[in-house]
């Protein structure tokens, strides 16, 4: 399977990652299961953010409490690893419980996407940027 993502979604978490170069940046993906059609960014609170990523509670819960009150799906994250490859490190490995969810990976201009296909286990997933017409709402 094929994930597209927004024009609109990938400059977003370019330029967050960009602005947070000595840490890892991280957010919400929103969308449906073969599209990511938005990413919001969200405050890294973890207790060594330079080498892992922790999304805050308040957004994460924010955005749970929007979708089920028919807002947009969150399909995933994403985070970068502001001095290693877009590969998922063993923490990330470790940390990937929500089976289905994707996992966007970010090293300076390069993005990858995985999924969590069972708990511990990533797996690759092809990503291509989304055409104009097929982005929109």
């Amino acid at each position: 399977m094929i994930v597209t993502i927004s024009s609109a979604a990938k400059r977003e978490i370019l330029r967050h990652c960009a602005e947070s170069p000595d840490i890892e940046a991280c957010g919400l993906l929103f969308g449906q299961e073969d599209r990511i059609e938005r990413a919001k960014p969200a405050e890294n609170v973890a207790e060594s953010p330079a080498d892992s990523f922790e999304i805050d509670p308040a957004a994460l819960f924010a955005a749970i409490r929007a979708e089920r009150a028919g807002g947009d799906a969150i399909i995933g994250h994403y985070h970068s690893h502001p001095t290693g490859a877009a590969t998922p490190s063993a923490r990330d490995a470790a940390m990937a419980l929500d089976t289905g969810r994707l996992w966007l990976i970010v090293s300076g201009a390069e993005m990858r996407l995985w999924r969590a296909i069972e708990p511990g286990r990533l797996a690759p997933v092809e990503l291509a940027l989304a055409s104009p017409a097929s982005s929109r709402h």
